[in-house]
């Protein structure tokens, strides 16, 4: 049986799996996993801190689904800042495969290796927010990196992968939607929708971005495990389509049922919002090609952003759930100041 271990924090989407040594699982049956079914059974460990449950039921989840899914997951409590404990737990149980989808520094990710010198593939979980700010438009694997960027230790880890000589594999999402999203992206359009308030988007809206949803993400780590092609690869995963600032707010009014919102525009240099953050998205163009993981893996996603914001509303914002509650109160700074000026 081939083990696999999570190593998860607080938010949703943060965790890294490995999978335990077995036999050569990566050398045979599990190169065929992302395109065929294969009769493999593989065991789970999530390795968290223990301050949020390790499992969660996912809206429209029966009982039974959940229950079943949920005792085939073991559980290793530590802090992955505690490198000695990760060296030491993670040899005694050895693993095959590492999913790290937190990692966010290189000396995070040292314990782990040398934990696991048999260690058939790391695969990693960077960000497109690494590319050098660019105006040459989609960003490609092969582009420019920003080595000032606050995602410059996912940078300095993919480097160490392959400077260890790792067989590693990187996914570089751009923003990732869906339910249970922790990072507040379709939710703060929501709040507006439902309150019936106008949706400020900074200078003139016609900024282009690009979502992707998190079951396609999901799927994109399922087709590069064991995946001869995705060796010491990196690929961008989101949505095949791109939208502007309005767009998106459209859409999401759209998607979730609701009229087509007042949109108000602002330029951001004439506010102080301090700490707070006024707009979910960088104030730029900021999009990548998928081209190369439709290539390579066979991926292509399966959801559209209409679609993808309806099944992230129907089955988390729609239901009375949310990550955060609604804060208006930079909105009320931009709207104020667009009412003195209409006056």
């Amino acid at each position: 049986m081939a083990k696999l271990v999570a190593m998860q924090q607080l938010q949703p989407c943060h965790h890294i799996p490995l999978v335990s040594p077995s036999s050569s699982l990566l050398h045979s049956s599990l190169s065929e996993f992302s395109g065929t079914a294969v009769n493999i059974s593989i065991q789970v460990t999530l390795f968290t801190r223990g301050k949020a449950p390790i499992s969660q039921q996912l809206p429209g989840e029966s009982d039974q689904e959940y229950a079943e899914f949920s005792s085939k997951i073991l559980h290793l409590k530590g802090d992955r800042k505690d490198f000695e404990f990760v060296k030491t737990s993670l040899a005694a149980n050895g693993f095959d495969v590492v999913y790290d989808i937190n990692g966010r520094e290189a000396v995070e990710v040292e314990p782990i290796l040398d934990a696991l010198p048999k260690m058939e593939q790391y695969i990693y979980c960077s960000s497109a927010g690494v590319y050098l700010k660019s105006d040459l438009l989609p960003h490609f694997e092969t582009d420019a990196v920003d080595p000032k960027s606050r995602h410059k230790g996912k940078l300095e880890t993919e480097s160490l992968l392959d400077s260890r000589g790792v067989n590693w594999t990187s996914l570089r999402p751009v923003y990732i939607y869906g339910p249970l999203n922790y990072n507040p992206v379709e939710e703060w359009f929501f709040h507006r929708l439902k309150a019936g308030r106008p949706i400020p988007v900074p200078n003139g809206g016609v900024q282009i971005t690009q979502l992707g949803h998190v079951k396609d993400l999901a799927r994109a780590f399922v087709m590069v495990l064991g995946n001869s092609k995705a060796s010491k690869q990196v690929y961008n995963i989101s949505g095949s389509k791109y939208v502007t600032f309005d767009g998106l707010a459209r859409a999401c009014a759209k998607a979730a049922g609701f009229p087509e919102p007042e949109i108000v525009h602002y330029n951001p240099k004439e506010f102080d919002f301090g700490k707070k953050k006024a707009f979910p998205f960088r104030d730029q163009h900021f999009f990548a090609s998928i081209e190369k993981a439709t290539r390579d893996l066979g991926w292509t996603p399966e959801f559209g952003l209409i679609d993808g914001l309806a099944d992230s509303y129907n089955l988390d914002f729609g239901r009375g759930t949310y990550r955060k509650p609604a804060d208006f109160s930079t909105d009320d700074m931009i709207l104020g100041k667009s009412l003195v000026l209409q006056s």
